[in-house]
């Protein structure tokens, strides 16, 4: 649903760029340069409109948080223009054609007998999101799966039993009992909402990336239930923290110019290891060699019962 919904967007600005540029070649005499360089141009921006938008939010608010680490000048824009590439890269370039970039899970086996991996993407995104990751950490031995959480403006609790049945066939496939979840954003909530109502049987280790644990103020902008649902305070917020423990290893990385998680350090969670990445925004978490050193680090520990530890830095 949401590639096809990403490729009829874009189908519709190629179509609108066709007809202007064919227009001010024909009756204007614009020459083929410089028609491809305002088509390229009109292009990039009106797919960077999102970030223009919601960037001004996320910066106040990041002004405003405490735990949020400081950067120089130079580093913020460095790290918000590679967010804009991440974020053209993932809606524009891979989403769009999930199925070409992915392929099937084709799980295999995993390294050292190892859980299998599931990956668990956010708010109106599907497993595309994963492609550079899954890849990467694929090459490196580790069993890889995905999953689609569909429809896109659906309640969490529902996707969690989604989870639940992609959990169970995961297992049943690769006649392992427990997997590993990395989930970005809204899947964080989503795999927490999983563990409430499944407990960890199942699951033997959860790294959240870019979660809005405590909610994010840009949820007010988004549609459907689980928009609602991701509102600061929210009542389905509260629902999920109260009384919750976790009886697995628990590691929560988030960025520090992150502009769709609002304030930043909403991403913390009480009993939860942290690792913060000072200069990455939402989607270059899914791009960066950091991360990946990083989660590939997580995956190599052993099950443990986890315990609150100091969070590290980026």
């Amino acid at each position: 649903m949401v590639a096809r919904s990403l490729r009829l967007a874009l189908a519709l600005e190629a179509a609108i760029l066709f007809i202007a540029c064919t227009y001010l070649a024909r009756t204007r005499g614009w020459s083929a340069d410089a028609v491809t360089a305002l088509a390229t141009a009109a292009f990039l921006a009106v797919n960077s409109i999102p970030l223009v938008v919601i960037y001004p939010v996320a910066l106040y608010c990041r002004m405003r948080a405490a735990a949020v680490p400081r950067i120089g000048t130079l580093q913020l824009w460095c790290g918000m223009a590679g967010e804009w590439l991440a974020f053209l890269a993932v809606f524009a370039v891979i989403q769009p054609f999930e199925r070409w970039w992915m392929g099937g899970d084709d799980v295999g086996c995993a390294r050292d007998r190892r859980s299998p991996v599931l990956l668990v993407h956010g708010y109106a995104s599907n497993r595309g999101q994963w492609w550079w990751l899954r890849r990467r950490l694929r090459a490196n031995g580790f069993a890889m799966a995905t999953i689609n959480l569909e429809p896109v403006r659906g309640d969490i609790d529902n996707f969690a039993e989604r989870l639940h049945a992609r959990i169970e066939a995961l297992c049943a496939e690769t006649g392992t009992d427990r997997v590993e979840l990395i989930a970005h954003s809204m899947g964080g909530l989503v795999a927490r909402a999983y563990l409430r109502r499944h407990g960890c049987k199942r699951v033997s280790r959860l790294i959240t990336l870019g979660s809005p644990h405590h909610g994010t103020v840009l949820a007010y902008l988004a549609l459907g239930r689980d928009g609602c649902q991701m509102r600061p305070k929210s009542r389905w917020i509260r629902q999920l923290g109260d009384q919750e423990t976790f009886a697995i290893p628990v590691t929560s990385f988030w960025g520090g110019i992150d502009e769709i998680v609002a304030p930043q350090d909403s991403s913390r969670l009480v009993g939860a290891r942290e690792i913060v990445f000072a200069t990455l925004g939402h989607f270059t978490m899914l791009f960066s060699p950091a991360v990946l050193q990083h989660l590939q680090a997580e995956l190599e520990q052993p099950d443990y019962v986890n315990s609150a530890a100091p969070g590290a830095s980026e």
